[in-house]
């Protein structure tokens, strides 16, 4: 039987304005101004920590970056608990597949309280009970861990797992992993990026193209095949 992984940020829900805008607000606090969408958008599919690794080093803060992680996921909850949006097409299509009784899991960069706060808030935690944080094991992606951890967790072996993905690292991951892809890049200007070119099935327009329909005839074919 097939099993699908979903990442969390940007392909099951929007959340990436409000890591935008927790982030943002972190750094001004520590003395960087005028951090900006396009800036963030570098670092979509990378984990918060391995962000402000590289934001720390960068800015050269002074602040540890466990200090900067507790401030930017402090902001990030409040965003999170006041509205995220999950997309349409998306919640259509984990409904169908609980009905037909796929195993589903959620294997995200984010911290553990971060994707329960989401799962949560958008009802989605009764339909996705399997969940892998970045946290919870040695790398995050582009490093295959969290979805290795996931399949172990669903008792399901790589090859028999579907990543659905919306960045270029969580792709990368995928493939590391054994494992076909769906893509559906958040970012228009990357669908040409090798890492989705080589995906089983991939929407270039994003979530403005991908149908749950869709995805679910490519997933039966599939699991026939």
């Amino acid at each position: 039987m097939i099993s699908v992984i979903f990442d969390l940020d940007g392909t099951l829900v929007d959340s990436e304005p409000n890591y935008y805008e927790s982030g943002r607000r972190t750094l001004e606090r520590h003395g960087v101004p005028e951090f900006t969408w396009e800036q963030h958008s570098r670092f979509i599919g990378i984990g918060t920590l391995e962000t402000l690794e590289i934001l720390k080093d960068r800015y050269a803060l002074r602040a540890p970056v466990e200090q900067l992680l507790a401030e930017q996921n402090a902001v990030y909850l409040e965003l999170a608990r006041t509205g995220t949006e999950v997309f349409p097409e998306m919640r259509k299509f984990v409904e169908r597949l609980r009905a037909e009784g796929v195993p589903m899991a959620v294997a995200s960069g984010s911290s553990r309280e971060a994707i329960d706060a989401v799962l949560s808030g958008t009802g989605l935690d009764a339909l996705l009970t399997t969940v892998v944080s970045a946290e919870e094991v040695a790398h995050g992606k582009p490093a295959p861990d969290v979805f290795l951890e996931a399949a172990r967790r669903l008792g399901a072996e790589p090859a028999d797992c579907v990543v659905v993905e919306d960045a270029a690292p969580g792709a990368l991951a995928a493939r590391a992993a054994g494992m076909d892809c769906v893509a559906i890049p958040y970012v228009a200007q990357t669908a040409h990026d090798e890492a989705f070119t080589r995906a089983g099935l991939l929407f270039p327009g994003g979530q403005r193209e991908f149908t749950a329909d869709a995805a679910y005839d490519w997933l039966a074919a599939r699991a026939a095949a």
